[in-house]
């Protein structure tokens, strides 16, 4: 799914007996050609993982009313940077797009 500057990618995946985790897998990933300065690329990615971490909750409380997917199951989710302006959206920007992002994942 795409968003205005952040890309979703999402997956179910089969988990062994053995393992089992309740949470799910995140990436958050940044690419050099999109934004070549490290220092650019880690405050992004800081920005991703701290606004994830606020709507977490949210979409948690989603998750558990609508999903009546199988134990056995665990969700890997990645967060792609696609934005090409030269400033970086703010924190509110970033909860508002994973905010939609991960409510429509949520109804597909």
């Amino acid at each position: 799914m795409k968003g205005d500057f952040l890309r979703i990618v999402y997956a179910s995946l089969l988990l062994e007996k053995s393992r089992f985790q309740i949470c799910p897998s995140i990436l958050f990933a940044v690419s050099k050609k999109t934004i070549p300065s490290a220092v650019g690329r880690n405050r992004v990615k800081r920005m991703m993982r701290e606004a994830y971490r606020l709507e977490r909750p949210l979409v948690k409380r989603k998750a558990e009313c609508g999903s009546e997917g199988s134990a056995s199951e665990m969700l890997c989710i990645a967060f792609l940077y696609m934005g090409r302006r030269k400033t970086f959206p703010d924190l509110e920007a970033f909860r508002v797009e994973i905010r939609g992002l991960m409510e429509s994942m949520i109804r597909s």
